[in-house]
């Protein structure tokens, strides 16, 4: 392919991928929920002075995506579509390394632009995480690809007749190796991998093992710096409840069993659920299956994506090292998935570094198919475009929910009732109280902080509920010290009928509305606390 045609082409898909975002955002078709709602407060509190170092509530997501946000709030205004920029410059960056990624890993750009061509048009599951922002997905899928370029690049220099890399390289890849430490620990996926790499590539090329120690001490010092925060933060409130979260702790709270059982289930989540979100079968919220005419050839094309792979690697093709630092990252998801509790999430967001190996790799495939059959072999590329066009045209037309990152139905909540819910709390002077989780953040954020609803009702319609949901505790104390209370219930009968019967018990009074999805409790005679009630505490309380 002739030189302005590859740009022309990378160009196109840069552009392709920005138009499906903007076309998703603009139609509204992706809801704005508790999480990104997270980082959008978080970014308003940064603009206002607060330099938090963490994710509210969770100590294993970094804050860079709410100062990312708060720069696009300085600049756009504090608007939802703000928040969405940011993720969208983040993937075009991803799209742009992936390019520069197929040149290092197959030596030729065709392969890097063929990939972000089939990235510009990407799985549900790629497309909802990289439009949304929770706070470190697109940060830590571009962070990964700069790891791996950078690995790349000094073991091309360690291959090299100096056999020396410079110490300009090893700092940069220690410092992203720490920054995506504190960021997300997903990019652990990369570093790993990364590391062992690297490991192989020095040995082989240092004459003396000592020659290691330089390198792997300005590693260290890139690390430092990189990590920053996370180490600032270790050394304020200790390392335990550092490693409990970078380990799955959040997500190990709801698996009892032993350890093989829960191995066996993540195996059984992975084959059933994690493969099908991955390739594109079915939506992370839903088991409903996407553009299903299609999915037997999509089956085919990835099958056979494996096998050209793993021919070529056994033949010691060129360029295998950095191939199998591809494979590397692939099997590190897998094996994360397995071994951790992370595989017990069914959303299929933890499978998201697998997106630009997969592509990669399908697109050195389609390039080899070429010479032998000419353009044709450009079918599979273009099958796959439309079966991921086709999936996410289903997923917009099923609204609500829309592409959300709820899976749990009782809390798909149809927020574009919003606006009319802040008018009547605001027009009958109620302006603190308790709601759920899926409520309390959105509410706070899109009312400009008028409204103060903390989450302490339960959104399972068990009635379960954790304090982890209450994420910012200076609301805690602003709704403690407020003489006049309300409740908003959404999706739970179950719920609204035990705050009559309390209610009633405790002799109050009270008016009801329902906007939407939204059951409002209103008027109250006097505050009303969820404790008093029953509510609030965690199981076991």
């Amino acid at each position: 392919m002739n030189s302005w045609r590859l740009w022309a082409a990378a160009g196109a898909a840069l552009c392709l991928a920005a138009g499906l975002k903007l076309w998703i955002i603009l139609n509204g078709w992706a809801p704005f929920n508790a999480d990104e709602a997270i980082v959008a407060l978080m970014a308003r509190h940064i603009l206002q002075g607060a330099r938090p170092v963490f994710f509210y509530g969770q100590a294993y997501m970094g804050s860079l995506a709410a100062f990312l946000v708060a720069t696009a709030f300085a600049w756009f205004g504090q608007q939802v579509w703000a928040i969405r920029l940011v993720q969208g410059v983040l993937y075009l960056g991803f799209l742009m390394t992936t390019i520069w990624l197929g040149r290092r890993a197959f030596g030729f750009w065709g392969v890097g632009v063929l990939a972000a061509i089939l990235l510009a048009i990407p799985t549900v599951n790629v497309t909802l995480y990289t439009t949304v922002s929770l706070g470190g997905y697109g940060e830590a899928l571009l962070i990964g690809n700069l790891i791996m370029l950078a690995a790349m690049r000094l073991a091309d220099d360690l291959r090299s007749e100096g056999g020396a890399a410079p110490a300009w390289l090893w700092l940069w890849l220690g410092f992203l190796v720490g920054l995506g430490l504190w960021v997300f620990g997903l990019t652990l996926v990369f570093s790993l991998p990364a590391g062992v790499y690297l490991l192989v590539q020095m040995r082989y090329s240092a004459k003396k093992m000592s020659a290691l120690l330089a390198p792997l001490a300005l590693l260290a010092v890139g690390g430092l710096i990189g990590a920053a925060p996370w180490w600032g933060y270790a050394l304020k409130y200790g390392f335990a409840r550092l490693i409990g979260e970078l380990s799955g702790g959040a997500i190990a709270s709801v698996e009892s069993s032993g350890w093989l059982a829960r191995v066996a289930g993540h195996l059984l989540g992975l084959s059933l659920l994690g493969s099908t979100v991955t390739l594109g079968l079915r939506p992370p919220w839903s088991a409903s299956w996407l553009a299903l005419p299609l999915a037997p050839f999509v089956l085919f094309i990835w099958t056979a994506t494996a096998g050209y792979t793993w021919r070529n690697l056994r033949s010691g093709y060129p360029r295998s090292a950095e191939q199998l630092l591809l494979v590397g990252v692939i099997a590190t998801v897998f094996l994360g998935m397995i071994c951790t509790p992370f595989g017990a999430d069914p959303s299929g967001r933890y499978f998201l570094p697998l997106a630009a190996p997969m592509s990669l790799f399908a697109a050195a495939m389609i390039l080899h198919l070429r010479r032998r059959w000419g353009n044709w072999a450009f079918a599979p590329a273009a099958l796959l475009i439309v079966f991921h066009l086709w999936g996410t045209l289903q997923c917009v037309q099923r609204f609500p929910p829309g592409i959300t990152t709820q899976y749990y139905v009782p809390a798909q909540i149809d927020h574009r009732r919003m606006p009319d819910l802040i008018e009547f709390l605001e027009q009958h002077g109620e302006r603190r109280g308790y709601t759920n989780y899926w409520v309390a953040y959105p509410l706070a954020f899109l009312s400009q902080e008028r409204m103060i609803f903390i989450p302490r009702l339960p959104y399972h319609l068990d009635f379960r509920y954790t304090p982890r949901d209450d994420r910012y505790t200076p609301y805690d104390e602003i709704v403690a010290q407020s003489e006049r209370t309300a409740y908003i219930c959404t999706n739970h009968p179950e719920l609204e009928a035990y705050l009559r019967q309390q209610f009633r018990q405790l002799g109050v009074s009270w008016e009801e509305e329902r906007i939407g999805d939204y059951q409002i409790f209103y008027s109250l005679s006097r505050p009303v606390r969820p404790e008093e009630i029953g509510l609030g505490l965690a199981v076991g309380e």
